[in-house]
């Protein structure tokens, strides 16, 4: 468990890179007022468009349950915190900023079951 209350915020590439070998971990995604949460019986799919959108989506069995395209170049940074709806802090916010530099705000957030520091070591097909 990381005791860090906010890290420095990432470029997105960055993070997308690290989300794929993290797969397992991921909690719920959103954007706005939607967010789709992991299940037990679902698995979750990342990869880039030719256009350069990043796609993440929910799957159970062989049925799409809910995907979000992200507009890469909508994204300032990836800013990281201590989920504030998980009172011992093992659960982390990344919340994709974008809009104006001097008034920005969250666009997508991905919550996962830790931080860039936790959860060491490769994650298998198991779920925490």
């Amino acid at each position: 468990m990381s005791t860090t209350t906010q890290a420095a915020p990432l470029t997105f590439d960055v993070f997308w890179r690290w989300l794929q070998d993290h797969r397992t971990c991921v909690l719920r995604v959103g954007a706005g007022d939607t967010v789709v949460f992991d299940h037990e019986l679902a698995h979750w799919e990342f990869f880039d468009e030719p256009d350069n959108r990043a796609v993440v989506q929910l799957i159970v069995g062989k049925g799409l349950v809910g995907e979000l395209v992200i507009e890469r170049a909508d994204v300032l940074f990836v800013q990281v915190h201590p989920d504030p709806e998980d009172p011992q802090h093992q659960a982390f916010v990344f919340d994709c900023i974008g809009g104006p530099r001097d008034d920005s705000y969250p666009l997508y957030h991905f919550v996962m079951s830790h931080g860039m520091d936790g959860g060491g070591g490769t994650h298998a097909m198991l779920k925490h």
